[in-house]
């Protein structure tokens, strides 16, 4: 089934408390503007469809509340990649230090270690978003050959489902890119492009017991945030039914962000924690096999990039073992 330790990756959350608090802070903290924006948008539509019929004002509210969305969207968009370097890099950071059976310092100790640590790793939080870009394109084109291989095996209406395996792999994927991090921060290397590539050699030679712990943890993720989001539609409905006028999406919307935010804040850390430990199991004692590090060159753009910005550090290395 999986490989990973529930009970081990719980104990792991809970000495990183201070992180999953901050975390929970962040994100319901974006959920927030979203709410906020949203209703100011709809409220300016409805005085707006004061003007017009009930048609016309239902529309007016309609789209109020979708610019009040899109506009508080387009700036979490650039905010991204400081929530990636300030919270995730750190949560990983102390992660890593704990799988590892090191000390932490306790309380918000463990923020000032962790960011000191991603500062020296990363430096600025526009390099850690680049190489978090380009791994995450290295990751999808091994989910492309992935799909190669299960397209070809004699497996009924697998043709008809490659559509919802295509969603799936997609959504198991945006796990493991984190994972991808701990291992260069778990290196101390003072190369991070050059660990990026390393982790993703491995992560290739290994991807069956990683996509398949993957898969588990996406069923267990998205599946307790679904049943929170339909625990949320009632309180979401009188939150609407408050506003000005009636929006029939209004409930929708709200619980989905409030299930996002849960699962953003508390299910995506357990599920990083475990495949974290299923990573660092597997590729123990492991060095990266040249015949992946030439298929992930040929397959994908974004692992040339990669290697580009690595250098010869990674060649020079597997040249003096063969030595």
């Amino acid at each position: 089934m999986w490989d990973f330790n529930i009970r081990q990756a719980l104990g792991l959350l809970g000495r990183t408390l201070p992180f999953v608090l901050l975390r929970a802070a962040v994100y319901f903290g974006i959920t927030l503007p979203y709410i906020l924006a949203t209703g100011a948008g709809i409220g300016v539509g409805w005085g707006v469809g004061a003007f017009g019929d009930d048609e016309f004002r239902a529309t007016a509210m309609a789209w109020g509340g979708m610019a009040g969305f899109g506009l508080t969207g387009a700036v979490m968009y650039w905010l991204r990649e400081y929530i990636l370097y300030i919270v995730k890099a750190g949560h990983v950071a102390v992660l890593v230090e704990l799988i590892d059976g090191k000390p932490l310092p306790e309380g918000r100790g463990q923020i000032a270690h962790a960011t000191a640590v991603v500062k020296e790793r990363f430096g600025q939080a526009s390099l850690l978003f680049a190489l978090d870009q380009l791994v995450k394109g290295v990751i999808r084109a091994v989910i492309g050959l992935v799909r190669g291989v299960l397209s070809i095996l004699p497996i009924p209406y697998v043709r008809q489902l490659m559509g919802i395996v295509q969603a799936f792999l997609r959504v198991a994927v945006g796990f493991i890119d984190e994972v991808i991090l701990a291992h260069a921060i778990r290196t101390r290397s003072t190369d991070p492009w050059g660990s990026a590539r390393e982790a993703l050699v491995l992560y290739g030679q290994n991807w069956k017991a990683m996509l398949r712990n993957a898969a588990w943890l996406t069923l267990f993720t998205y599946g307790l945030a679904f049943l929170i989001f339909l625990v949320m539609l009632a309180p979401a409905a009188a939150l609407v039914y408050v506003m000005p006028g009636a929006w029939s999406a209004g409930g929708f919307v709200f619980a989905l962000l409030f299930a996002w935010s849960v699962k953003a804040a508390f299910l995506e850390p357990f599920a990083v924690t475990c495949l974290m430990q299923v990573y660092f199991r597997i590729t123990d004692g492991q060095e990266p096999d040249p015949e992946w590090d030439a298929r992930l060159e040929q397959m994908s753009s974004h692992f040339r990039k990669l290697k580009e910005r690595a250098g010869a550090r990674f060649g020079t290395a597997r040249d003096g073992e063969a030595a």
